[in-house]
């Protein structure tokens, strides 16, 4: 049982080190950089480092977003049955009511979602 993973052992051994010699040799062969205010300094686009880094986003950004993650996910449920449709259509009707069921959800919650004002920017 052994001698199978002997490759494996041997493969493992070989990148740690590999890792430790590459490691060594950068810190003693290589150059120590000297610090300095300039070099230490954040780099954005050439633009000075100034105001806060991260704006603030409104909390409609966000729920946008997530009815958007929402309605685009049924995509990825929809996609595979629609290309499976006449097969599954061809055997029963349970698929296309169910099909419909998730639909008639999905326009419920996009309903839902309208008359809460979560689409509207202002």
């Amino acid at each position: 049982m052994s001698s199978q993973f002997l490759p494996v052992f041997v493969q493992i051994l070989v990148a740690i080190g590999f890792a430790a010699v590459s490691l060594t040799l950068s810190v003693v062969l290589g150059k120590s950089g000297r610090t300095n205010k300039t070099k230490d300094s954040a780099y954005e686009c050439g633009m000075l480092p100034i105001g806060d880094g991260a704006p603030r986003f409104s909390v409609k950004f966000y729920l946008v977003a997530m009815l958007f993650v929402i309605f685009d996910i049924e995509v990825v449920f929809m996609y595979p049955w629609a290309v499976q449709f006449r097969d599954l259509v061809s055997h029963s009707v349970v698929p296309l009511l169910s099909m419909a069921g998730f639909a008639g959800v999905l326009a419920f919650a996009y309903v839902y979602a309208l008359k809460k004002g979560a689409l509207t920017w202002r």
